[in-house]
């Protein structure tokens, strides 16, 4: 028995991702994200916590979607662990089959449960299909934590984050729509133990944050300086911004739309969003014997009419 209970507790240490149910799967049922007419009509519906746990998959406690597999006892099983558990149910050790529980199938579909995320103000009700669909989308969800030089795992709404960039990893807080930042770095060949810069800034009654980092490009490393704003997408694009950097004469100058922080501070560097300065510019920028780097980069945000 010992070693069967540690098979099944390696199992539960990694999780799989399961998709929602296919259309063949299921009744086509409408919903929409965040639609007022829907959440505002719903009864709360109270589920017991029996019927959640009939719908827990018993290997990786995730809730269960079609096609939902049982064992001739009866013990279900989600399709995703199915092909994991080599063939055999967790719960008795029976041959699992091609047995399809149908009837908790049917249950799950009359279901209607309150969006995950309630406590972060969604109000809305939603059938079991839907919603995790819903929830992958609901406007309400938290964020991550935008900060890039830890791989901090703080989640929560836009005025936590603030207080926890603020606080616990000590950003400085700038009020306004135009900086004047200075980047110096006696080493500019180091990229590996590159300082991490951020700073946010409150204009407009939103909050933006401006990234400066080192990382490699090729056998080089190159600058990049780029916003992000704190909130959704489709609020992000009613703003721009512009980054200036120059010296000797010379400058570059970018222009762009913030990207949000729904977005990975990686995804947004690795898609070269933003102002990229190489080494070797960078240098020239900064004037003296080009062996340290002293960058001042300029910008202003502004609201699009």
């Amino acid at each position: 028995m010992a070693s069967s209970n540690l098979f099944f507790d390696d199992i539960r240490n990694k999780p799989e991702v399961i998709d929602p149910p296919q259309k063949e799967d299921l009744t086509d049922i409408g919903e929409s994200v965040n639609d007022p007419a829907q959440t505002a009509l719903k009864p709360n519906v109270t589920v017991s916590s029996s019927v959640r746990e009939l719908l827990e998959c018993p290997v990786c406690l995730n809730a269960m979607y079609p096609p939902i597999h049982q064992c001739s006892n009866g013990h279900t099983l989600c399709s995703g662990c199915k092909p994991r558990v080599q063939n055999r149910c967790p719960t008795c050790r029976h041959e699992l089959g091609n047995i399809r529980c149908l009837a908790l199938e049917k249950v799950a579909a009359s279901l209607e449960l309150p969006c995950k995320y309630q406590s972060f103000g969604c109000i809305g009700i939603y059938p079991y299909y839907s919603k995790l669909k819903h929830e992958s989308q609901c406007v309400f969800r938290p964020y991550n934590c935008p900060y890039a030089g830890s791989e901090c795992t703080v989640i929560g709404d836009i005025p936590y984050l603030v207080a926890h960039l603020k606080d616990d990893h000590k950003v400085d807080m700038h009020n306004g729509s135009t900086f004047n930042h200075r980047y110096v770095k006696s080493n500019p060949h180091e990229v590996e133990n590159a300082t991490w810069m951020l700073t946010v800034f409150s204009c407009f009654g939103q909050y933006f944050c401006l990234h400066f980092e080192a990382f490699q490009l090729g056998m080089a490393p190159v600058y990049i300086a780029f916003l992000r704003f704190m909130g959704d997408d489709n609020e992000a694009k009613n703003y721009s911004y512009s980054l200036e950097v120059g010296g000797g004469g010379r400058k570059m100058i970018w222009q762009g739309v913030p990207r949000s922080i729904r977005d990975s501070h990686r995804k947004v560097r690795d898609s070269f969003d933003g102002l990229i300065i190489q080494r070797n510019m960078a240098l020239f920028f900064s004037g003296g014997d080009r062996k340290e780097l002293k960058l001042r980069v300029t910008g202003r945000i502004w609201k699009e009419q």
